[in-house]
């Protein structure tokens, strides 16, 4: 129940649902009250914030910071494990097997074979609970669209109970100890991520994927033009400080290994 309260108060406080909502009171005090300048406020500042975080400048501005605190893994140090932490998904056996991982788990899947690839005789750990309607979990479900582009299932491991991050982190201190491994997930979720493995006692290689802040070459239109593109790249801002904000209110420091 806590969960799913947590999940539903923390969707609502990301912006579009929270900008809509600045505008339905604007609207409701123009049109039911004699507070026409308060309504007039909630529904222009409302508007011009929509406008301003739909703008790729703007957005990409905001989320790069947060994406840019560890670079891709190059790097040549082997390891035993590669744990890929769940993301969105739904499970259609009609669909394409990728086609289940949505947004930021398909990015995050297909980081994580590339550096099973690099690191010979490796395990992919797959992370992620079942979400509340849906028949799979999102650790299995990621490792269906693994063994279809050819990964072993004798490969694989599946750690399908965790709801959240922090839960991830100690099922993997569970399964692995004190193993080496990379911690693949997306970059605007790494940083927070690192945290929770470092609190759980895990030293954890950083290996980000799903970079979305754009830095290079754009149509000038892509830029000039508000877009849901660029609201979504927002709206990891939105999801990503809330999380932090979480993590600090339940005591961590933010800084790596300390309480």
């Amino acid at each position: 129940m806590l969960f799913t309260l947590k999940k539903f108060l923390g969707g609502m406080m990301l912006p579009l649902p929270l900008l809509l909502l600045l505008i339905a009171l604007g609207i409701a005090l123009l049109w039911f009250s004699r507070f026409q300048r308060a309504g007039k406020l909630c529904v222009s500042l409302g508007w011009l914030l929509l406008l301003l975080l739909s703008l790729q400048p703007v957005a990409d501005s905001l989320l790069k910071p947060i994406e840019d605190k560890y670079p891709t893994w190059r790097g040549e140090e082997r390891v035993q494990y590669v744990v890929v932490l769940g993301g969105g998904y739904t499970w259609n056996p009609e669909w394409a097997p990728s086609s289940n991982l949505i947004s930021n788990s398909l990015p995050r899947l297909a980081e994580g074979i590339r550096l099973w690839y690099a690191n010979p005789g490796a395990k992919l750990i797959f992370t992620g609970g079942r979400a509340k309607t849906n028949p799979m979990s999102s650790a299995e479900t990621s490792a269906r669209v693994a063994e279809s582009l050819g990964i072993p299932r004798s490969e694989i491991i599946v750690l399908d109970k965790p709801k959240d991050t922090e839960e991830e982190a100690a099922a993997v201190k569970e399964a692995i100890s004190d193993a080496p491994f990379l911690l693949v997930t997306s970059a605007s979720h790494l940083p927070r991520a690192m945290i929770f493995f470092r609190q759980a006692g895990l030293n954890p290689l950083p290996a980000p994927a799903n970079q979305l802040a754009i830095e290079s070459p754009l149509n000038p239109w892509e830029r000039a033009i508000p877009s849901p593109v660029w609201l979504m790249h927002s709206d990891r801002v939105g999801y990503e400080t809330l999380g932090r904000i979480w993590q600090w209110l339940k005591g961590s420091s933010g800084e790596p290994g300390q309480n």
